[in-house]
């Protein structure tokens, strides 16, 4: 455990980036600040004389050498790495392993191997696989398939956030496995020969192949080949198989079977999408014959009714075919079970908070109509199909108007416009130039006011430029725009959530004993006894959180209900000082909320400004540390609203 958390706070400052301090560190980790201290201390020795690890007057943050530590290995004795040396050993030796031989090579006595083998039953559930003991051996039973799939697992855990590293992958697999300098150019010649075949291929998802491709390399150089089965009729199927062939034997020096041909194959093309880049019917129509109906049907279907949830602009032929062409290959991913990891998965949650859970409403209507597993991963691909989508449909009224003041001189107000269009066009829209010396600032209403001259006021809105715009000019604007956005976001946030908070639903000093679930039965309860939700909400906003975690940030939770069934929309607010554990991390401030049906406006402003404050770390510190009341609570938030 302890190891574990000094990779989760290096990880936390390597994320970050900023300056953290100890007891930010120690809510985060669910430990005490002196804790905090001997993790950097330990994190740091594995690079030394580097450091992975700054301390400074404002905390700590991550240092020139934090990537290398999050890679270390570790010292051999450290159970995790026990544990997957000992996996490692199982795997490799068909016939077991003795248990006393085995734990002389560790430098371990027989009954710390006896508990490393009981953590090993604990890693194999759900696996197909089972460890026999029979007096001094040990012996993994199960399938190649499910064997692979286990170092499949294993790999994932080496690696950081499910980005592809081949070092990881080396630790996995063993030193004596396939190196860089063979993967390097296989992987690019694999992502090529694809590409000249018309295919876009996700990088993600190639990490995931090679790292399979890698998996099958080791064990049919053990003489461990997948079983052969009836080649698949596709001609891409073929096609794929004879390029991954091709490329094993020259660049890996291996020879695969039919089998693993197959399986190889199989997850190329779950990872690869039609480019389908023109959208015209012809397209639509190509992409649509790859489709079995019955997976378009329950697509379109589930996206209508995310549309009209969430009132959001998703109902698009094109999205609609692109999003079922990836279901169908997460369909044949999930026959497989080869999961495709998503390193963006938590940056996407926490930053697109209601993006996210427009995925999570449509990955469980598929889930209920074709049997899909709802895996994080999985889901944060979907939100990446539905942000994308969203993003081409964004409406120009999002622009921030602006006027130019700049006086009359021949065409030097003509130039500086087009120059202001140019450079910045995206970003704001220029509706107004004033070319007198002596403009009226009061009437100028505009979001911004881009002067060449010194303004009679200066306000927040007012930005001083040169006539002949400068990079500098433009890095002032951007930033003043996303000033006067940020503004406006947290001015309507401000003005309804004191509308939503129900004053007799707040707690402090949230016990982690409850669980989730009490968690959520604790706050539940006065929304019930205050007529705004009845105990099935509670027990559907239970089910949501078993769907993915509604951990949105390192210090939020909110936890709610699928179905907008409330009579009014309503947050019961929980503080916990120290924090609790919540889905995989843990949070300090948990906000449940019960949306009405009459007021989906309402979603968008506590999905997306609502977490925005909380994923400011100084803010949580600040509000968690004074809110001894709701009264406090409230004067705290808006306080950091206003900055």
């Amino acid at each position: 455990m302890t190891r574990a958390r000094q990779d989760r706070l290096l990880g936390l400052l390597v994320r970050d980036g900023e300056w953290a301090t100890a007891a930010t560190l120690a809510d985060a980790l669910g430990v005490t600040p002196r804790s905090v201290r001997s993790y950097v201390t330990a994190v740091n020795a594995r690079v030394s004389p580097g450091t992975a690890v700054e301390s400074g007057p404002l905390g700590y943050r991550a240092g020139p050498d934090a990537a290398a530590a999050l890679r270390a290995a570790g010292e051999s004795g450290t159970p995790r790495d026990r544990l997957h040396t000992l996996v490692r050993a199982l795997l490799d030796n068909p016939d077991g392993i003795d248990v006393f031989e085995t734990s002389d090579a560790l430098h371990v006595s027989p009954a710390t191997l006896d508990a490393d083998l009981a953590r090993v039953r604990g890693l194999l559930g759900g696996t197909e696989l089972a460890l026999e003991r029979s007096a001094s051996r040990a012996r993994l039973q199960g399938t190649e398939a499910a064997q692979r799939r286990l170092l499949s697992r294993l790999a994932h855990d080496e690696m950081d956030a499910g980005s592809f590293d081949l070092a990881a992958l080396r630790r996995t697999l063993g030193e004596g496995s396939v190196g860089a300098k063979a993967f390097g150019p296989f992987k690019t010649e694999l992502v090529a020969r694809l590409g000249s075949l018309g295919w876009f291929v996700n990088e993600f998802g190639i990490g995931d192949v090679v790292m399979h491709i890698a998996i099958a390399a080791d064990r049919v150089s053990r003489d461990r080949p997948l079983d052969a089965v009836v080649p698949d009729a596709r001609p891409e199927q073929a096609e794929v198989s004879a390029i991954i062939a091709e490329l094993a034997e020259r660049h890996l020096g291996v020879q695969l079977g039919t089998g693993d041909l197959r399986h190889l194959s199989t997850l190329v093309l779950t990872r690869i999408v039609a480019p389908g880049a023109e959208r015209t019917d012809v397209a639509h129509e190509h992409t649509r014959a790859q489709l079995e109906p019955e997976v378009e049907t329950v697509v379109r279907e589930v996206v209508e009714q995310a549309a009209a949830e969430f009132l959001v602009d998703i109902v698009h032929e094109d999205f609609i075919l692109r999003l079922a062409l990836h279901v169908q290959n997460l369909r044949l991913r999930a026959r497989e079970q080869a999961w495709s990891r998503n390193p963006l998965t938590r940056s996407l949650k926490a930053t697109y908070p209601m993006i996210f859970e427009v995925a999570v409403f449509i990955a469980n209507g598929l889930h209920e109509r074709l049997d899909i597993p709802l895996l994080d991963d999985e889901i944060a691909y979907i939100a990446m199909h539905v942000g994308g989508r969203l993003e081409r449909s964004r409406r120009a009224d999002q622009l921030l108007t602006a006027t130019i003041v700049c006086p009359g001189y021949y065409e030097l107000h003509e130039l500086l416009r087009s120059s202001v269009d140019r450079s910045l066009g995206q970003a704001i829209e220029v509706v107004g130039v004033e070319t007198r010396a002596d403009p009226d600032w009061a009437s100028i209403d505009t979001d911004l006011v881009l002067t060449t001259i010194e303004p009679a006021v200066p306000g927040e809105r007012i930005v001083r430029i040169q006539p002949f715009l400068t990079d500098a000019d433009i890095e002032r604007v951007q930033a003043a725009a996303g000033r006067v956005r940020r503004s406006r976001r947290l001015a309507r946030l401000r003005a309804e959530l004191e509308g939503y908070f129900v004053p007799a639903a707040f707690v402090r000093g949230l016990d982690p004993a409850l669980g989730e679930e009490g968690v959520i039965r604790l706050l539940g309860a006065p929304l019930v006894a205050g007529g705004i939700i009845d105990a099935e909400y509670v027990e559907r906003t239970i089910q949501r959180e078993h769907l993915s975690s509604t951990a949105f940030t390192d210090a939020l939770a909110v936890p709610h209900a699928l179905g907008m069934t409330a009579s009014r929309t309503a947050i019961a607010i929980g503080i916990a000082d120290p924090s609790i554990p919540w889905g995989d991390g843990r949070v300090q401030v948990v906000a449940l909320v019960a949306f009405s049906e009459t007021d989906r406006g309402a979603f968008q402003t506590v999905f997306e400004q609502f977490v925005e404050v909380f994923s400011e770390r100084d803010s949580v510190q600040r509000i968690v540390r004074r809110a001894s009341s709701f009264p406090a609570f409230l004067d705290e938030l808006v306080a950091v609203i206003d900055g």
